[in-house]
Protein backbone atom coordinates (compact mmCIF):
# COMPACT_ATOMS: atom_id res chain seq x y z
CA UNK A 1 0.00 0.00 0.00
CA UNK A 2 1.26 3.45 -1.35
CA UNK A 3 1.31 5.99 1.85
CA UNK A 4 1.78 9.62 0.71
CA UNK A 5 3.54 11.72 2.59
CA UNK A 6 6.17 14.50 2.04
CA UNK A 7 9.31 15.15 3.52
CA UNK A 8 9.37 17.78 6.67
CA UNK A 9 9.25 21.62 5.85
CA UNK A 10 11.39 23.00 8.68
CA UNK A 11 9.92 26.24 8.00
CA UNK A 12 6.56 24.88 8.69
CA UNK A 13 5.10 24.13 12.14
CA UNK A 14 6.43 26.05 14.31
CA UNK A 15 4.15 27.43 17.62
CA UNK A 16 1.54 24.51 17.38
CA UNK A 17 3.19 21.89 19.77
CA UNK A 18 0.93 20.32 21.70
CA UNK A 19 1.82 17.56 25.19
CA UNK A 20 1.19 14.19 24.19
CA UNK A 21 1.12 12.13 27.44
CA UNK A 22 0.64 8.59 27.73
CA UNK A 23 -1.27 7.74 30.69
CA UNK A 24 -1.79 4.65 33.01
CA UNK A 25 -3.95 2.26 34.57
CA UNK A 26 -4.92 5.20 36.82
CA UNK A 27 -5.68 7.45 33.92
CA UNK A 28 -8.83 8.48 32.26
CA UNK A 29 -8.36 8.68 29.13
CA UNK A 30 -9.27 12.38 27.59
CA UNK A 31 -11.33 13.11 24.32
CA UNK A 32 -8.81 12.31 21.48
CA UNK A 33 -9.31 14.68 18.04
CA UNK A 34 -8.27 11.74 15.34
CA UNK A 35 -6.21 13.51 12.97
CA UNK A 36 -5.27 12.24 9.36
CA UNK A 37 -1.98 12.22 9.99
CA UNK A 38 -2.76 9.93 12.70
CA UNK A 39 -4.77 7.44 10.11
CA UNK A 40 -2.09 7.57 7.53
CA UNK A 41 -0.10 6.10 10.34
CA UNK A 42 -2.88 3.40 11.30
CA UNK A 43 -3.09 2.31 8.06
CA UNK A 44 -0.13 0.27 8.09
CA UNK A 45 -2.29 -2.15 9.95
CA UNK A 46 -4.70 -1.55 6.93
CA UNK A 47 -5.84 -2.93 3.95
CA UNK A 48 -6.59 -1.43 0.15
CA UNK A 49 -9.33 -2.29 -1.81
CA UNK A 50 -10.08 -0.52 -5.47
CA UNK A 51 -12.05 2.49 -3.41
CA UNK A 52 -11.70 2.02 0.00
CA UNK A 53 -8.95 1.49 2.84
CA UNK A 54 -9.73 -1.03 5.47
CA UNK A 55 -8.49 -1.41 9.52
CA UNK A 56 -9.19 -4.30 11.31
CA UNK A 57 -8.76 -4.71 15.35
CA UNK A 58 -9.85 -6.52 17.97
CA UNK A 59 -10.51 -3.98 19.80
CA UNK A 60 -14.15 -2.87 18.84
CA UNK A 61 -13.49 0.60 20.55
CA UNK A 62 -10.56 1.27 18.82
CA UNK A 63 -12.61 0.86 16.15
CA UNK A 64 -15.59 3.28 16.74
CA UNK A 65 -12.70 5.72 17.85
CA UNK A 66 -11.44 5.73 14.19
CA UNK A 67 -14.40 5.97 12.78
CA UNK A 68 -15.81 8.71 14.89
CA UNK A 69 -12.43 10.78 14.11
CA UNK A 70 -13.30 9.93 9.94
CA UNK A 71 -16.30 11.85 10.36
CA UNK A 72 -14.88 14.39 12.93
CA UNK A 73 -13.08 15.49 9.84
CA UNK A 74 -15.70 15.39 7.07
CA UNK A 75 -15.21 12.07 6.00
CA UNK A 76 -18.05 8.86 5.69
CA UNK A 77 -16.86 5.45 7.82
CA UNK A 78 -18.65 2.54 8.31
CA UNK A 79 -17.86 -0.20 10.76
CA UNK A 80 -18.91 -3.79 11.17
CA UNK A 81 -17.63 -6.97 12.23
CA UNK A 82 -15.85 -9.34 10.12
CA UNK A 83 -17.50 -13.09 10.14
CA UNK A 84 -20.10 -14.20 12.92
CA UNK A 85 -17.70 -15.85 15.26
CA UNK A 86 -14.42 -13.77 14.97
CA UNK A 87 -13.90 -11.22 17.51
CA UNK A 88 -12.31 -8.69 14.35
CA UNK A 89 -14.06 -5.28 13.92
CA UNK A 90 -13.28 -3.32 10.82
CA UNK A 91 -13.46 0.67 9.79
CA UNK A 92 -13.74 1.12 6.22
CA UNK A 93 -13.43 4.82 4.25
CA UNK A 94 -12.89 6.15 1.31
CA UNK A 95 -9.48 6.27 0.00
CA UNK A 96 -10.12 10.03 -1.94
CA UNK A 97 -10.39 10.61 1.93
CA UNK A 98 -6.63 10.87 2.26
CA UNK A 99 -5.65 11.39 -1.44
CA UNK A 100 -4.30 15.10 -1.04
CA UNK A 101 -3.13 14.94 2.34
CA UNK A 102 0.66 15.17 2.86
CA UNK A 103 2.88 15.60 6.18
CA UNK A 104 4.13 18.81 6.53
CA UNK A 105 4.46 19.78 10.18
CA UNK A 106 6.69 18.52 13.38
CA UNK A 107 3.07 17.51 14.59
CA UNK A 108 1.69 15.71 12.09
CA UNK A 109 5.10 13.58 12.55
CA UNK A 110 4.11 13.01 15.74
CA UNK A 111 0.62 12.09 15.31
CA UNK A 112 1.85 9.94 12.46
CA UNK A 113 4.04 7.79 14.62
CA UNK A 114 1.15 7.30 17.13
CA UNK A 115 -1.29 5.69 14.57
CA UNK A 116 1.60 3.69 13.45
CA UNK A 117 1.99 2.66 17.00
CA UNK A 118 -1.30 2.18 17.96
CA UNK A 119 -1.90 -0.57 15.05
CA UNK A 120 1.66 -1.79 14.33
CA UNK A 121 3.28 -1.43 17.28
CA UNK A 122 4.21 -3.55 20.33
CA UNK A 123 4.67 -3.03 23.83
CA UNK A 124 4.36 -5.74 26.75
CA UNK A 125 1.22 -6.35 28.77
CA UNK A 126 2.55 -7.96 31.01
CA UNK A 127 4.86 -7.32 34.38
CA UNK A 128 6.42 -11.35 33.99
CA UNK A 129 8.58 -10.19 31.03
CA UNK A 130 10.89 -7.46 30.58
CA UNK A 131 9.09 -4.28 29.55
CA UNK A 132 9.18 -3.27 26.01
CA UNK A 133 8.45 -1.04 22.90
CA UNK A 134 8.80 -1.61 19.29
CA UNK A 135 7.88 -1.11 15.55
CA UNK A 136 7.45 -3.78 13.35
CA UNK A 137 6.90 -3.94 9.56
CA UNK A 138 6.71 -5.56 6.17
CA UNK A 139 7.87 -2.29 4.60
CA UNK A 140 11.26 -1.70 5.35
CA UNK A 141 11.28 1.79 3.94
CA UNK A 142 8.02 2.94 5.79
CA UNK A 143 9.68 1.65 9.25
CA UNK A 144 13.03 3.42 8.54
CA UNK A 145 10.86 6.64 8.07
CA UNK A 146 9.02 6.09 11.39
CA UNK A 147 12.75 5.56 12.84
CA UNK A 148 13.91 8.97 11.27
CA UNK A 149 10.65 10.75 12.60
CA UNK A 150 10.60 9.52 15.99
CA UNK A 151 14.44 10.49 16.16
CA UNK A 152 13.87 13.67 15.90
CA UNK A 153 11.73 13.89 18.45
CA UNK A 154 15.44 12.52 20.24
CA UNK A 155 13.84 9.23 21.37
CA UNK A 156 16.34 6.92 20.97
CA UNK A 157 15.70 3.65 18.85
CA UNK A 158 17.80 0.51 18.50
CA UNK A 159 18.82 -0.61 15.06
CA UNK A 160 16.57 -2.24 12.50
CA UNK A 161 17.10 -5.75 12.20
CA UNK A 162 15.09 -9.07 10.84
CA UNK A 163 13.84 -11.62 14.09
CA UNK A 164 14.08 -14.65 11.79
CA UNK A 165 15.12 -14.79 8.50
CA UNK A 166 13.84 -18.80 8.42
CA UNK A 167 10.14 -17.53 9.61
CA UNK A 168 9.79 -14.29 7.84
CA UNK A 169 12.63 -12.40 5.44
CA UNK A 170 10.97 -9.65 4.86
CA UNK A 171 9.42 -8.78 8.58
CA UNK A 172 11.43 -6.24 10.28
CA UNK A 173 11.75 -4.17 13.83
CA UNK A 174 13.24 -2.67 16.15
CA UNK A 175 12.99 -1.08 19.27
CA UNK A 176 12.65 2.02 21.59
CA UNK A 177 16.05 2.21 23.85
CA UNK A 178 14.60 1.67 27.67
CA UNK A 179 16.33 5.63 28.39
CA UNK A 180 13.53 7.18 26.03
CA UNK A 181 10.27 4.92 27.62
CA UNK A 182 9.49 8.29 29.41
CA UNK A 183 9.85 10.74 26.77
CA UNK A 184 7.95 8.33 24.15
CA UNK A 185 4.77 8.42 26.32
CA UNK A 186 5.17 11.96 27.20
CA UNK A 187 5.56 13.18 23.54
CA UNK A 188 3.77 10.72 21.60
CA UNK A 189 1.54 8.65 24.21
CA UNK A 190 -1.22 6.30 22.46
CA UNK A 191 -5.05 6.30 21.89
CA UNK A 192 -5.37 2.95 21.73
CA UNK A 193 -7.38 1.87 24.71
CA UNK A 194 -5.18 -1.13 25.56
CA UNK A 195 -2.09 -0.02 24.51
CA UNK A 196 -2.41 3.34 26.34
CA UNK A 197 -2.82 1.19 29.76
CA UNK A 198 0.83 0.19 29.42
CA UNK A 199 2.95 2.86 28.63
CA UNK A 200 5.05 3.65 31.16
CA UNK A 201 4.87 7.79 31.62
Amino acid sequence: MVIPREPFDKAQGHGHERSRVGHRRDYTQAPVLISKAYLLGSLHDGTERRLTFRICQKSEEYIDLLARGIRGLGGNAWTYKEGKTRRLYVVEFSKSFLSKFRINTELEKVDYIRGYFDTEGGIARTGKVRYYLYFAQKNLSDLIQVRNYLMEQLIACGKIHNPSKKVDPNYWRFYINARSYKDFAEKVGSWHPEKSLYLRG
